[in-house]
């Protein structure tokens, strides 16, 4: 906690975040999520849903995968950054929220089939765990943040505490717009 009560987002935007929006915008959400949890996808939700009411929103993934609880979480999150490598982070991303209770091995791949990606290429980047650093890299930012347990937003840098509501996360995105 900082001196005046707020968790603050300490790992600023990079280019190696997953973004989507202009950064020019008046609001930076950034989400640390997990694939596997049902918060996460309650969020995710409300995301979708804020992002199809206004266009002035800069939204930043990073993972938090929660083994512990979630033991498909961390697989879906190396499945996301494999699509990346391949330009379809976005799609993976919400292929994998979407089929939240499909996230074995069979069912990656044929997410990954189905977006037309390289299937070889995809599959070596799992069987190696080639983005294993790249996920952990988000995980240490989290924790070095405040972040203990997904889901975690921040919005301008001030970690959202409120219910997960649509109405109340949308007032806090448009009171950080004005």
């Amino acid at each position: 906690m900082s001196l005046d009560g707020y968790q603050r987002l300490l790992v600023t935007i990079s280019e190696q975040d997953h973004t989507q929006g202009l950064a020019s915008t008046s609001v930076a959400l950034v989400n640390y999520g997990d694939y596997q949890c049902p918060t996460c996808r309650e969020v995710y939700h409300l995301i979708k849903a804020i992002q199809q009411q206004s266009t002035d929103l800069h939204l930043v993934f990073r993972h938090f995968p929660q083994p512990q609880i979630h033991p498909y979480a961390q697989r879906a999150a190396e499945a996301a950054e494999a699509a990346a490598t391949q330009g379809q982070f976005w799609q993976m991303h919400d292929i994998l929220f979407e089929h939240q209770q499909a996230l074995g091995n069979d069912h990656l791949v044929e997410y990954a089939n189905d977006l037309g990606l390289d299937i070889p290429q995809f599959l070596q980047a799992i069987s190696k765990q080639a983005h294993i650093e790249r996920i952990n890299e988000d995980i240490e930012s989290g924790l070095h943040s405040g972040v203990t347990v997904a889901p975690a937003l921040f919005i301008n840098g001030i970690r959202y505490a409120n219910r997960w509501e649509n109405d109340q996360l949308i007032a806090a995105i448009v009171n950080k717009n004005s």
